[in-house]
């Protein structure tokens, strides 16, 4: 009887110490979930005529960025999205600057390999084409590594003079040269939730 005592006291701690574990586990997780939801960030678009038409959304995940796309208005087919170097819109949306680009490279998807490389980089701002629907309503998820929203780190778009992501009227070609993406139908400035 005293050794079944003993072995109920050693298994009860035992079971004790897992479900220990398991909450600082489970405390832990949700610390680091909550360190991840802060890092958001909101770009509320506008069209050429100052119409409210979306928002475009920016989730810090590790060393990625998880940009979200929900807008209407868009003309039917391809149009090329890319996040701009200044965080402004207006006095109209060539006050986003150039395209946003930590490190001096070569543009967009423009290279041979179609990936981001020391040798061929491509502007950390560029991201893929996104396509409207006949309703002009587009939807699109896109993850890159090209920026972040940690500030302090050289390719943060949450610097000094912030980010705009703009849509342009026409696709990127992802060809070998960059040609033209037409005029910028869309602008929002980035702003950290």
């Amino acid at each position: 009887m005293g050794r079944s005592v003993t072995t109920g006291i050693i298994v009860a701690f035992i079971a004790a110490g897992i479900v220990v574990i398991l909450v600082l586990i489970f405390l832990l997780t949700n610390r680091a979930g909550a360190t991840h939801a802060e890092l958001s960030a909101t770009a509320p678009m506008v069209s050429q005529s100052g119409d409210a038409i979306g928002a475009v959304t920016f989730r810090q995940q590790g060393n990625s960025v998880v940009v979200a796309l929900d807008i209407n208005g868009l003309g039917p087919g391809g149009h090329a999205v890319s996040v701009h170097a200044v965080g402004s819109c207006s006095p109209d949306f060539a006050a986003a600057g150039d395209h946003f680009d930590a490190t001096p490279s070569r543009v967009g998807f423009v290279h041979p390999n179609w990936k981001r490389s020391g040798v061929h980089g491509d502007h950390g701002g560029d991201l893929p084409n996104v396509y409207a629907h006949d309703d002009g309503s587009a939807r699109a998820d896109f993850i890159t590594d090209g920026f972040t929203l940690r500030t302090g780190h050289d390719h943060s778009i949450l610097d000094d003079d912030g980010a705009a992501i703009v849509i342009h009227e026409l696709p990127q070609a992802y060809g070998v040269a960059e040609g033209s993406t037409g005029v910028r139908l869309a602008c929002g400035v980035i702003r950290r939730n």
